[in-house]
């Protein structure tokens, strides 16, 4: 029996393997920071036989309450991922499962590599829609990615999408590749006739040095980018630092941050209510584009959700906060969940990397009935 974390987005320290029955596990911290939870290993060991898992430091990580109700999920070909028995009894996160191959990949939720996001990349650039910019290189060298899509004009609302400021939310890169898929199809109407009026800058991944390492939540020193809007730096947040800048630069009409939540099993936005110069403009724009979203799809609800801000207690160092106050535009950050959406719920893939994609082209939809109101 042989576990390995070996890989892109590896994450597992293995403390004893001695039996199937009896493997004990901890997830690293990421690096420079307390922040843990994202795993994802590679067991090689005897097809037909139970094997399991204990994660030992499951009550130490960042959200220990993510893993009521959450199951791990499992992939013999790395394409298809389903869920398995996973239980949490407050202290350590037991998985049983009894492997039909001889290698299973186990992780938190579906990986999207870095091998994939490049892929994206390149084949976003293919459309003549689209124009691949290099905002900046990451503190472990990697390119920082923009793709420019619709062609720039005064007229057009300036729409930015951002994803994966938090690199273990491998949910929100999947929904940016159905995102991406539908607005660069021009047999589709929904983006054609975005694309007459709206010039989009999306960043697939925030992150892409967490991604890499394994991490949760924050960059290559252990920096959590959506608490750096504020005051970004080179030195612990260049992700950061480029986007603003690049924002600047454009202006924004529309922002859009894209995450995953641990705890909450469902799909929702959380607001910037709570910025000094929120009005009844940012209220309406809010409303019509939940209204346009709750009509798309299903997958979407607005009953639960994070608290509402107090007027004027935004917290300035978030994302969706900072750039909304800053640009005074529509401002949003959309969660997905790690679990299901017990909504709809599926019992042998919980949410998902396709659920995710669909949700990303469903946003297209709610994009374009808010548009016309943005400026």
């Amino acid at each position: 029996m042989r576990i390995s974390a070996n890989f892109d987005s590896g994450n597992i320290q293995v403390i004893s393997a001695d039996s199937a029955d009896n493997i004990r596990l901890a997830i690293n911290k990421d690096n420079q920071s307390e922040f843990y939870q994202w795993f994802h290993f590679k067991l090689f060991g005897e097809a037909g036989t139970e094997h399991v898992m204990v994660i030992e430091n499951a009550s130490g990580s960042a959200y220990p309450d993510g893993w009521d109700g959450y199951e791990a999920l499992a992939s013999y070909d790395r394409e298809t991922w389903f869920r398995v028995p996973t239980e949490y009894n407050g202290k350590e996160l037991t998985i049983r499962h009894t492997p039909e191959q001889e290698s299973v990949y186990y992780a938190y939720f579906v990986p999207y590599s870095y091998e994939r996001h490049q892929d994206l990349i390149q084949s976003a650039q293919q459309s003549v829609d689209c124009y691949h910019e290099l905002l900046g290189e990451t503190i472990d060298g990697r390119e920082l990615n923009l793709l420019v899509i619709g062609e720039p004009a005064e007229h057009k609302n300036t729409i930015w999408v951002t994803a994966r400021q938090h690199p273990g939310e491998s949910m929100a890169e999947w929904f940016m590749e159905g995102f991406l898929g539908r607005l660069l199809d021009d047999e589709d109407g929904v983006a054609r006739k975005l694309l007459d009026n709206n010039v989009f800058y999306v960043v697939p991944n925030m992150n892409p040095d967490g991604s890499v390492r394994g991490h949760l939540r924050t960059n290559a020193v252990g920096t959590n980018l959506n608490r750096e809007w504020a005051e970004p730096s080179l030195e612990k947040s260049p992700e950061v630092f480029y986007v603003l800048k690049r924002m600047e630069q454009t202006g924004v009409d529309m922002f859009l941050d894209v995450h995953g939540d641990e705890a909450l099993p469902y799909n929702f936005v959380a607001g910037c209510e709570g910025i000094p110069s929120y009005d009844d403009r940012h209220k309406d724009l809010e409303d019509t584009f939940k209204a346009a979203l709750l009509t798309a799809t299903p997958e979407f609800q607005t009953k639960y959700g994070y608290d509402l801000d107090e007027p004027g207690q935004a917290n300035m160092t978030v994302a969706n906060s900072a750039v909304g106050e800053k640009f005074k535009c529509l401002s949003y950050t959309l969660e997905m969940p790690f679990k299901d959406n017990a909504d709809l719920p599926d019992e042998d893939f919980g949410w998902s990397a396709p659920r995710s994609q669909r949700l990303g082209e469903d946003v297209l939809t709610a994009i374009l009935a808010v548009s016309p109101k943005l400026r």
